[in-house]
Order: structure tokens, then C-alpha cells, then sequence
């Protein structure tokens, strides 16, 4: 089964039993089994890019629900203007658009994120979700929903802040239960913290203080559990929960 690997035997075992144990507390472990087991070396190193690595990725990523984003320099802006003018290329062009999007910047970043949708990048999936997004910060929610059910069966989708806002924009376009089931497709142990708190967030909106209560408990339970790099990864979640958790009606929190 392992392939000869020699004096890597040890390691391999290692890297296989850490790979299960992490996805056994994520609750993925049937996923990834065959990988992990039948694959000892690819499966696991390909699970912990995917997995892992990517996961921690959520660093850098701002909440979804926020009206006033993280500011960059405008020096940055300047500069990525002067590159485009320069340089009329699609990278400069995305580059400039997500920073437009990442300082409020929103008009200006649809222009540039329709504007780039020709051609041989038509289908581009970061522009698109990045569209998402931007449509969701101007709440234009019937904009949201086709470009999310182009990119719905993408396994990067699955994760993004992209589902995030087309599930929020399934709940303000009525469609509640179908919102709902988004978010419970997100949901995951040890991971997937903001797209729970979002959950957590839609289930008060929905009048279920209790039902909102035990994904924030699930989250913060599961906060000790994490690795430093997780868990300082997803601090910003926790935080919430727990600022969440205390408007949560002293009747409701003893139920």
C-alpha cells in the first residue's frame, strides 16, 4: 500500500494520521478517506493544501456583513491607476478593481470587474465572485443570484464569501428556506466560522435566539480545540459570537 516509500515510511504515517484526525473533527472525514488511506503520500499532502492551507487563508478576508471595509493606502490606489494607464492589461485591471472593492470603493469596482467579463475571461471565476460580492455591498441581490448558480458547483465556491452573500441574498429576495439550506451546506467542525457566525446572524433575523445561541456555543467550544494558527486566523469570529451571544434575551440564553 505504501508504495516502497523506504526510510518515509514514518512520515507518511504521520502526515496520514494527522490528515485524518483533522478532517475527522471537521466532520469530513468520508470525503477524504479514500485519498488519505489509498493515496498515503498525494492524498495527504493534497488534503492539507486544500484543507489546511487554504483554510487559513480566512486571515485576510474581511466580514461579509461589513458596510465600512478595511482601508488601503490610496497611495495603493494611485499606484495600481497608474499601472492600468500604463499597461491596459486584465491582471492590472483586477488588481485595481479589488482594491476599489476593498476601500469602498464599489461603482468604480463593477465597472472594472463588467468591463473585464469578455473575451478568453468571460467565465472568470475570481472576477465573478468578486462581482458577487460588490453587487451584495450595493444590496442588488437579484444580480447576486445568477452569477452565484454559474459558480455553484465550483468546490472554491463552497467556501467563499461569494455563498455567503448569495445566501444572504436568497433571504432578502424571500427565499428563506433556500437561504437557510446554504447556509447549513456551509457548516463544518473546526471550521467554516464565518460562514456560521453569518448563520447565527440569519437565525436571529428569523426570530431563532436559541436555534442562533447553539452555533455560537458550537463555535466557541470548539475555539480551544483549534491550533494557534487557526484559532488567530478565526479570532475575529469568535469575537463576534461572543458580542453576539450576549444581546441574545436572558430567557432565550436559559432555555
Amino acid at each position: 500500500m505504501f508504495f516502497n516509500y523506504g526510510s518515509y515510511y514514518y512520515i507518511i504515517i504521520a502526515l496520514q494520521v494527522y490528515c485524518a484526525v483533522h478532517s475527522y473533527r471537521r466532520g469530513t472525514l468520508n470525503n477524504w478517506i479514500f485519498f488519505i488511506i489509498f493515496l498515503p503520500l498525494l492524498g495527504s499532502v493534497f488534503y492539507i493544501y486544500r484543507e489546511v492551507l487554504n483554510n487559513n487563508r480566512s486571515i485576510f478576508k474581511r466580514p461579509i456583513a461589513s458596510t465600512m471595509p478595511v482601508l488601503t493606502p490610496k497611495v495603493n490606489i494611485k499606484k495600481l491607476e497608474e499601472q492600468l494607464r500604463f499597461t491596459d492589461t486584465f491582471a492590472n485591471k483586477i488588481n485595481l478593481a479589488d482594491a476599489y472593492l476593498a476601500t469602498g470603493l464599489t461603482d468604480k469596482a463593477i465597472d472594472l470587474y463588467t468591463g473585464s467579463l469578455t473575451g478568453a475571461f468571460a467565465e472568470n471565476e475570481h472576477v465573478m465572485m468578486q462581482l458577487m460580492i460588490a453587487y451584495f455591498e450595493q444590496k442588488r441581490y437579484n444580480e447576486v443570484i445568477p452569477l452565484g448558480k454559474k459558480l455553484y458547483k465550483l468546490p472554491q465556491f463552497a467556501r467563499s464569501r461569494a455563498h455567503i452573500a448569495y445566501a444572504i441574498a436568497l433571504e432578502n429576495l424571500g427565499e428563506t428556506e433556500q437561504a437557510e439550506n446554504e447556509f447549513k451546506a456551509m457548516k463544518g467542525r473546526y471550521s467554516y466560522f464565518e460562514p456560521r457566525y453569518q448563520y447565527g446572524l440569519f437565525l436571529i433575523r428569523a426570530g431563532r435566539e436559541k436555534d442562533a445561541r447553539q452555533i455560537f456555543t458550537d463555535m466557541l467550544n470548539e475555539e480551544p480545540q483549534l491550533g494557534p494558527v487557526e484559532r488567530k486566523a478565526n479570532r475575529v469570529w469568535f469575537s463576534k459570537a461572543k458580542e453576539e451571544m450576549r444581546k441574545i434575551p436572558e430567557a432565550e440564553q436559559t432555555v
